[in-house]
């Protein structure tokens, strides 16, 4: 996919990998709409990307909000006047076992990981189709390839990403719209940091495993979203973000209910 003077809506792109991926295709001379809750995130992001020539225009956005997802097309083909690109990057976590996590968190965290997903693609999909040649990329997880303890939510959002794309693909193949499933391993974002715990959750516990995650996320953004950018240009079907994104879907293909036996064994090495 050629992506010069192409037209690319990207939630999430406030920072982070979201970032990121925007100032890849800045590079590229594509321009971009540029969504996410944090209006003063999406301005610095926004002023970076026009040093590179870009047209560029932000939208404060939260992608649970339904109605605000269903204006954003009109808005957004009212300053570009077309879409090539739809980067489904907005998402959020939450740690904690099934039965500690609220039923409230668990219904939050798919409202914005996976319902959004669906409600961006379903309203962009018209202004995609009409595109000459059009993408679809929705970001997974490395926890939509394997589903360790603590994460219930979390992979059950990303593994519904993943079914989602996938069944997409196949459902618009022969047309000019492709669809691309990216599985990002530990990459350095604050997703992390910000993440909602259990509120009885003991203190000790969260700071732990905080630290346990931060030590996992070492890839730089800049790198993911360097690399992410070269999978939509390939017209990759799904990208893998990292060696370790590599080495667990390769783990999981070997031994898909073992594997966490062997992960277990290998991170207490």
């Amino acid at each position: 996919m050629k992506l010069s003077n192409r037209v690319a809506v990207v939630t999430g792109a406030g920072g982070g990998i979201g970032r990121a991926i925007a100032l890849s295709l800045a590079r590229r001379s594509c321009h971009l709409a540029l969504c996410d809750i944090d209006a003063a995130a999406l301005d610095a992001v926004s002023s970076e990307a026009r040093a590179f020539g870009v047209r560029t225009s932000t939208h404060q956005l939260d992608v649970a909000n339904r109605a605000a997802v269903r204006a954003l097309p009109a808005a957004v083909g009212l300053i570009h006047g077309r879409v090539d690109l739809l980067v489904n990057n907005a998402g959020v976590a939450l740690g904690g076992s099934f039965e500690q996590v609220a039923e409230e968190d668990f219904d939050w965290l798919m409202e914005v990981n996976f319902h959004a997903v669906v409600r961006l693609t379903r309203v962009f999909l018209p202004l995609l189709r009409e595109s000459d040649e059009a993408r679809i990329v929705n970001m997974s997880s490395i926890y939509g390839i394997i589903a360790p303890p603590g994460q219930a939510a979390y992979a059950a959002s990303k593994f519904a990403v993943r079914g989602f794309s996938n069944a997409l693909r196949h459902e618009l193949a022969g047309s000019k719209v492709g669809v691309t499933v990216v599985h990002p391993g530990g990459v350095a974002t604050s997703i992390a940091l910000n993440a909602r715990v259990p509120r009885d959750a003991p203190h000790e516990e969260v700071e732990r495993g905080r630290a346990i995650a931060q030590r996992l996320l070492r890839m730089p953004p800049e790198q993911a979203g360097e690399l992410i950018v070269r999978g939509i240009e390939a017209g990759r079907a799904r990208v893998l973000v990292g060696n370790d994104a590599k080495f667990v879907s390769l783990l999981e293909r070997l031994s898909p209910v073992h594997y966490w036996n062997i992960l277990k064994k290998l991170t207490t090495r």
